[in-house]
């Protein structure tokens, strides 16, 4: 069993037969710090939760820079959805921050449970629909928001990741130098 896994779902109002089915059909696996679960080029055949530690999405750039897409620490949901829904090579790669214990289930095994238990497809489906709004409002403010306020909204919707994440990953998300990061954190050290 999963206890960390059951609880998130438990919180979730998910009844106890739906979370034995669920949870039987997990494969666990352990991630060691900066250990590459799949890499960009690869097809994402799982669906993952992370049931602790911090894993994050990133693509590397012709010019070879990182930029980082999603940060996904305990209790929460990994993947590449285009990749997986798709079945072909991903633009991504997802890689462990630090050691991370993770839940797997192959994409066969995933959509039969979805099929068979609404309470996952309705779980599912808010989750999509959650990303899906935070994708958005991300976009919205790399277009037109300024450094100090995409850095301000990240503070703001990520307290905890800032004593968890380097400042260069953190810039690497916001679209930003590490250079304007570092005068952006000093000036409000100043005020």
């Amino acid at each position: 069993m999963h206890p960390e896994f059951e609880t998130y779902l438990r919180a979730g109002n998910m009844d106890e037969e739906a979370i034995r089915r669920i949870s039987d059909l997990a494969v666990q696996r352990t991630l060691r710090r900066n250990e590459i679960l799949f890499s960009a080029g690869e097809v994402c055949r799982h669906k993952v939760f992370v049931a602790s530690g911090f894993l994050y999405t990133f693509n590397i750039s012709a010019d070879g820079n990182q930029h980082i897409l999603q940060f996904s620490p305990e209790n929460s949901w990994t993947l590449d959805v285009e990749s997986y829904d798709k079945q072909i090579p991903s633009e991504v790669s997802i890689a462990a921050l630090e050691p991370s214990t993770i839940l797997c289930w192959q994409k066969n095994d995933f959509e039969m449970l979805r099929a068979e238990i609404p309470q996952l497809k309705k779980f599912a489906e808010d989750l999509i629909a959650r990303n899906t709004h935070y994708s958005r409002k991300r976009i919205l403010l790399s277009l037109g928001a300024t450094p100090e306020e995409r850095y301000e909204d990240f503070v703001q919707t990520f307290p905890g990741y800032l004593s968890r994440l380097p400042l260069r990953m953190i810039a690497a998300y916001l679209g930003i130098s590490i250079k304007t990061l570092t005068r952006i954190r000093h000036a409000q050290l100043q005020r």
